[in-house]
């Protein structure tokens, strides 16, 4: 997956725009300041990334786009499994993300990936929209 299309900032933020409304999408400048950041895990493929970072035993899914036009045909999925395998090659036990709970399509996508639900954060995104916060695990012990 880290093959893929050589995405920077500004290419990173233009597919974010197109996929998001809740959350908002992300900037060049906020990508390009997580991007420089120790342990970021940037994978991409056509028309589609992922952003997480490793540390400290523990990974995080920052934020996953694909393209509408690129949807249901796996990638997502692929990008997924792609860094979950990354993260445990790093060291990470437990891997968390926040996804907006009126969110369907990726709620599904993360179960069908293996993430459980555990736990909530009200009104987290606006206007009011909870996250909810998933964990996979990818340790002994997971």
């Amino acid at each position: 997956m880290s093959g893929g299309p050589a995405m920077g900032p500004v290419q990173l933020a233009a597919l974010h725009d197109r996929c998001f409304v809740t959350p908002r999408p992300w900037t060049a400048a906020e990508f390009d300041g997580l991007l420089s950041a120790p342990g970021c895990v940037l994978l991409t493929a056509a028309g589609s990334f992922l952003l997480g970072r490793v540390a400290g035993g523990e990974a995080e899914l920052l934020t996953l786009a694909v393209a509408p036009e690129a949807r249901c045909a796996g990638l997502g999925r692929a990008l997924v499994g792609s860094f979950l395998e990354q993260c445990k090659a790093q060291g990470a036990e437990a891997a968390f993300l926040e996804v907006a709970s009126d969110n369907a399509p990726a709620l599904a996508l993360y179960r069908r990936t293996g993430w459980a639900a555990v736990g909530r954060r009200p009104r987290y995104y606006a206007p009011g929209i909870d996250a909810v916060v998933m964990r996979h695990g990818l340790g002994p012990a997971a």
